[in-house]
């Protein structure tokens, strides 16, 4: 059970990626995007009424701004920069040094022990990423600025999580998912309706594509994503990023026949071993704060009393 959420996060964030690649054969990653979260929106205000959540000031507060941060600035800049011509490589290894960025930034300002062999694991993460990616650097043909989007979307990504962890929610998980959602589909919305391309089209290849990225990446993947920051943490849940690009490769080799390459295979490796290596030493440094923490309030840890 303990490895069950992080297995499935990782499978259901990949799945994004994969939607994503759907989508593009009958739409733009503007319509994708807006019929996305306009359509998750209404299923989770349903799921609310039907259950009696309330959306208070505080979850407003809270998760109007991960909403931009998180969903609508994030996605906006790796789809767009797809479009603009940089290649799903690049874009992957930019994604991937969401991991490092949040690491660093947890040791300098919010004062996370980082130890010796996590800091192996996460450089053992992002030597399979790269891996996994070289074949593609360079083969976008994006002009310079183009970059600056997945950029953009990675550091976003970055800032919220941070802002998460730094803040703990002490309120519905639910009602903090469907203030987010509604929020990205406002952006989506008003983007697309500028754009001139909120039609959908009337195809079923869209509606699957629409359907795949709603309940798995959508429900699924960003779920699993919030629950495992609220439990793990957002060292672990970035740590877990590594694992996506090799997953999606494999995916997208079974699911549309696209190659894998030698160095590919050898990413993949490194990279599960980083994670392996990065989760252990988390777990370990977790342990040791718990036992110090036990002997200092004479067996309890933050006022509960240990198992």
């Amino acid at each position: 059970m303990a490895l069950a959420l992080p297995l499935a996060f990782v499978l259901l964030w990949s799945s994004g990626f994969i939607g994503a690649e759907l989508g593009a054969r009958v739409t733009t990653p503007d319509t994708l995007l807006m019929w996305r979260f306009v359509v998750a929106s209404a299923l989770l205000l349903l799921v609310c009424a039907a259950t009696g959540r309330r959306i208070t000031s505080a979850t407003l507060r809270r998760h109007v701004p991960l909403g931009v941060l998180m969903q609508f600035v994030y996605l906006a800049g790796v789809f767009h920069g797809v479009e603009a011509g940089v290649s799903g490589s690049t874009v992957a290894l930019v994604a991937a040094l969401q991991p490092v960025l949040v690491a660093v930034v947890g040791i300098l300002a919010l004062r996370e022990s980082l130890s010796w062999r996590a800091a192996v694991g996460l450089a053992l993460g992002f030597g399979g990423v790269a891996l996994v990616v070289s074949d593609g650097l360079g083969a976008g043909s994006a002009p310079g600025w183009a970059y600056l989007l997945p950029i953009g979307g990675m550091l976003a990504l970055a800032l919220g999580t941070i802002l998460a962890q730094r803040v703990p929610d002490r309120g519905d998980l639910l009602a903090g998912l469907t203030v987010q959602t509604v929020t990205a589909a406002v952006g989506f919305t008003v983007w697309a309706l500028l754009a001139g391309t909120a039609a959908p089209s009337p195809t079923r290849t869209f509606a699957g594509a629409v359907a795949w990225v709603v309940v798995l990446a959508g429900f699924g993947g960003y779920g699993t994503y919030l629950l495992l920051l609220a439990t793990r943490g957002a060292a672990t849940v970035s740590a877990l990023l590594y694992l996506t690009p090799p997953t999606t490769a494999l995916w997208s080799a079974m699911m549309f026949g696209t190659p894998i390459r030698a160095a590919a295979l050898l990413g993949m490796a490194v990279s599960t071993l980083g994670v392996l290596v990065f989760l252990r030493a988390r777990r370990r440094s977790v342990a040791g704060s718990r036992a110090a923490g036990s002997r200092d309030t004479g067996g309890r840890v933050d006022g509960d009393p240990i198992a």
